[in-house]
């Protein structure tokens, strides 16, 4: 109930990669197939099945004009309770029945949960199927596990982090008995075809309609930005060092200690776990794994990749504050760590947000520029004449406001938009810059971008101020621009 309350307080705050998956259901039920534009078969999404299901409820409460992001908030919430939930019989698994309440008392209020949960993001179902696939395993329920664990897969591509470690150990208990394996359990047909199944369908289907099952989405983001080798890696130690959101409250100082304590802690709960349930290993060894996968790729981190491996870590963490308590037979130093914990976590919500509904919300969920992009698209819905063009960087809330067929200038959903990445260094002010020949070549009608985003590629060519006139500037200085500017092609 906290979860869910949690949640419905603030009311949707959506972000802009939430709206691109919305308009892919709004196109299913339109009977345009899961595109983004109309006859052009591109998956641009990174969770078809989060598409699926949206598109499934919107038909039961107006079909293709559905209020797509209050349907997003309602599953999120749910699925967030229900992860709740599993955080405790996932302690208890373990041996710890309060260090599983602990972490689902912080999960329910944690910013990095509620944000993406009210922002439409497929981050909430990502994590509690997650959650029931390790619950599953652990519990010794090998075909359910299967079958989350697919449904894992299909929602987000990264799931391959947590569902390797856990195949790894199905093969181990597979083998026949011996040295390596004292409880043997071979993998069922019917737990084969749990997993197989859905991928396979799901592979036959992507790669019919879309000529890969795999998203097309993630080729462009390694493409388009440009970030320090150390980038991801360095984001991550922040993101582990302050799990409670620590700095909000006492500065950025308290990483340095962050960095030190928690770790500490996980390995100390893990230790004593490991040591009476050695399977426990594959669940246990999912935040590292994350960690080490994503600091090598290096992409751009966007905020709601750094939720999934959080709840473990909440779990992992509290495991090692009751081993301390239970060594020093003090019981109460959980009960203090987690009371510690979740009053440093509210203190990063505020109850007058200054933007999006006045009522109370975490710091984080930020919107802003999603609400100028909305305020754009709803203004140039009647401006854009049928089978004209709009382009821009970030096509979320602008397309789905607009209902404009969209040329994608990272290349998310317009394949043709790669092939001009990657830029000069020089053309950079931020992660992110637009090219000239892109415009030039592609000829959008309409173009809509944040001034920093072509101050150094795009505006200053002459080829491009010959060919566009500004029609209009919205005044921002979001990421360090001069204003949200919207171009229509001479």
């Amino acid at each position: 109930m906290l979860a869910i309350t949690a949640r419905l307080v603030p009311g949707p705050r959506t972000i802009d990669d939430a709206y691109i998956t919305f308009r892919y259901a709004q196109n299913l039920l339109s009977g345009n197939g899961l595109v983004y534009n109309p006859g052009e078969a591109v998956l641009g999404t990174t969770t078809p099945v989060y598409a699926v299901v949206m598109a499934g409820l919107a038909l039961l409460m107006g079909g293709a004009q559905a209020p797509f992001p209050l349907l997003a908030l309602v599953v999120n919430a749910l699925a967030d309770a229900a992860s709740c939930w599993l955080l405790v019989r996932l302690g208890e698994g373990l041996g710890s029945r309060r260090a599983g309440l602990a972490a689902g008392l912080i999960w329910a209020v944690a910013p990095m949960s509620v944000t993406f949960a009210i922002g439409g993001m497929e981050t909430s179902v990502f994590i509690l199927l997650a959650l029931g696939t390790f619950y599953f395993h652990s519990s010794d329920r090998p075909v359910a596990a299967a079958f989350t664990g697919a449904g894992c897969l299909l929602t987000r591509p990264d799931a391959l982090l947590l569902l390797a470690p856990l195949g790894v150990e199905r093969l181990r208990r597979s083998l026949p008995a011996g040295r390596l394996n004292r409880d043997r359990r071979p993998i069922t047909v019917g737990e084969a075809l749990a997993f197989l199944v859905p991928v396979a369908t799901w592979a036959v289907v992507g790669t019919l309609v879309y000529g890969n099952p795999i998203p097309h989405s993630i080729l462009a983001k390694v493409t388009a930005y440009q970030l320090p080798q150390e980038s991801a890696l360095v984001r991550l130690l922040q993101h582990y060092s302050t799990p409670f959101q620590e700095e909000v409250a006492f500065g950025v100082w308290v990483i340095g200690l962050g960095l030190v304590l928690y770790p500490a802690l996980y390995v100390l709960g893990s230790l004593r776990v490991l040591r009476q349930q050695p399977k426990a290993w594959t669940v246990l060894v999912y935040p590292w794994i994350y960690l080490a996968a994503f600091a090598l790729a290096n992409p751009l981190i966007f905020r709601w990749y750094l939720a999934p491996p959080l709840p473990v870590y909440f779990l992992g963490v509290f495991l090692g504050a009751d081993r301390i308590a239970q060594d020093l037979r003090r019981p109460a130093i959980l009960a203090v760590a987690a009371g510690a914990a979740f009053v440093i976590t509210l203190n990063a919500w505020t109850l007058s947000p200054d933007h999006g509904p006045q009522r109370a919300a975490p710091e984080m969920a930020f919107v802003r520029l999603e609400l100028l992009y909305e305020q754009v698209g709803r203004e140039l819905r009647d401006e854009i004449a049928p089978g004209e063009v709009l382009a821009a960087g970030d096509v979320g809330a602008l397309g789905y406001y607009s209902g404009a067929l969209v040329l994608d200038t990272v290349g998310l959903i317009s394949p043709q938009s790669v092939p001009y990445y990657p830029l000069p260094a020089t053309d950079y002010v931020i992660n992110y810059a637009i090219p000239a020949q892109l415009i030039l070549d592609q000829q959008p009608d309409v173009l809509v971008i944040l001034e920093v985003y072509g101050r150094r590629s795009l505006l200053p060519d002459p080829r491009f101020e010959a060919a566009y006139s500004l029609e209009r500037r919205i005044p921002t200085d979001l990421y360090g621009s001069r204003g949200m500017l919207v171009f229509r092609r001479r």
